[in-house]
């Protein structure tokens, strides 16, 4: 599978489910579900992944990504196709937890399929493609939600996200071409997943990304409920969004010039410095034009993270097992995603959503001050 194809391909299922994430949480609040209903709601896109991810990245490692990138899309065909047979509250719970698990295996997949094209000095190029590939659908994703739930409902939105999963289900089946498996699978000896912890520099990797994981969760969830809190409609949320995901797009674009200006620690460090002073004041904004600002310096924040994360589990992981670690890196993201709209939904219920912003900020403030430190320590003497 080309390298093009897997590009498009991956801009058409992360755009039906970043529109499937909107529309769900909004289409919740419409019919009248509490913020901690809601939060349980989304909570269930990760919980299932939560489960299976280093399974489902030891599995990819053995068959191949073709067949399970095609599994997540038709997954999440059928997910979608629930809400829309079935447009009441209760189906957004099975459709949360069937998208969620497609997700899972099409996410670790496509990671594995471009890190296995090119050589190791091609890879960083690679997967800022890639990155570009889904700052493009979180842009587009959101957009397309909220104008289309102002001007022809819930279930027509749902049914539009389906289409564009189709597509991309028809895209992934008609390239008969597949991507050589990794050739130094270590499938002869018992591995464990903690295993790949004992290098200290993987594992502080691994944390970082499931720091900014959560930030970038708790953004996409609290948005559009703060946005209804304040008044703001459909439209206007998802103008705040696709702002997120246009800096996404921008950064993305110019990783490749700033990877060659700063080293990779420094850029992991600036970007939740940056997250931490925007989560600081976004809720106490109330402006739809300033809270896209906002958005704009979040999403250029947390998009520089992605490659540069995916370029060093790709070169710190033992030969043969960069599809587990990615599933490990997975189980990280599935577990803030399940735990975030959960404990935002209670706060957003108990005391509003903005103690949720102000303890991340925190969280990132000590966040990058050990990163800082473990950054000096990994520098060579």
């Amino acid at each position: 599978m080309k390298l093009s194809r897997i590009f498009w391909l991956t801009i058409l299922i992360h755009a039906a489910f970043a529109s499937m994430r909107v529309s769900a949480t909004l289409y919740g609040l419409h019919l009248g579900a509490s913020e901690l209903t809601v939060g349980v709601i989304m909570s269930l896109i990760a919980f299932l992944p939560m489960l299976i991810s280093v399974h489902a990245g030891r599995m990819i490692d053995q068959v191949g990504p073709r067949r399970p990138m095609i599994l997540g899309a038709i997954l999440l065909v059928a997910g979608l196709s629930v809400v829309v047979a079935f447009p009441r509250l209760e189906s957004l719970f099975f459709v949360t937890s069937i998208c969620g698990l497609g997700f899972l295996f099409f996410h670790v997949a496509v990671h594995q399929a471009v890190g296995l094209i090119g050589t190791d000095r091609e890879r960083m190029r690679n997967f800022s493609l890639l990155a570009l590939a889904f700052s493009t659908s979180s842009f587009l994703g959101p957009m397309m939600a909220g104008f289309c739930i102002d001007w022809i409902g819930y279930r027509a939105t749902f049914a539009a996200s389906t289409v564009i999963a189709v597509l991309g289900l028809i895209a992934a089946i008609s390239d008969k071409s597949d991507i050589a498996r990794p050739t130094q699978a270590a499938t002869a000896t018992k591995r464990r997943a903690l295993d790949l912890l004992k290098t200290p520099e993987l594992r502080v990797v691994l944390a970082v990304s499931g720091v900014l994981s959560m930030c970038w969760d708790l953004f996409t969830f609290a948005v559009p409920i703060y946005g209804v809190r304040i008044g703001l409609s459909a439209s206007q949320i998802g103008l705040v969004l696709g702002a997120f995901g246009v800096a996404i797009f921008v950064v993305r674009l110019v990783m490749p010039m700033i990877a060659h200006r700063m080293r990779e620690w420094p850029l992991l460090i600036a970007a939740m410095i940056m997250t931490a002073a925007a989560f600081g004041v976004f809720p106490l904004i109330q402006s739809g034009l300033v809270l896209a600002a906002l958005a704009f310096v979040c999403g250029f924040a947390l998009g520089s993270a992605q490659p540069t994360i995916m370029t060093l589990i790709y070169r710190l992981s033992p030969a043969g097992r960069a599809g587990e670690a990615v599933g490990i890196r997975s189980l990280l993201l599935n577990i803030s995603q399940t735990s975030v709209p959960l404990l935002s939904g209670a706060f957003g219920a108990a005391v509003g959503i903005a103690p949720a912003f102000w303890l991340m900020t925190v969280l990132l403030g000590f966040g990058s001050w050990h990163a800082h430190r473990r950054a000096r320590l990994s520098r060579p003497a």
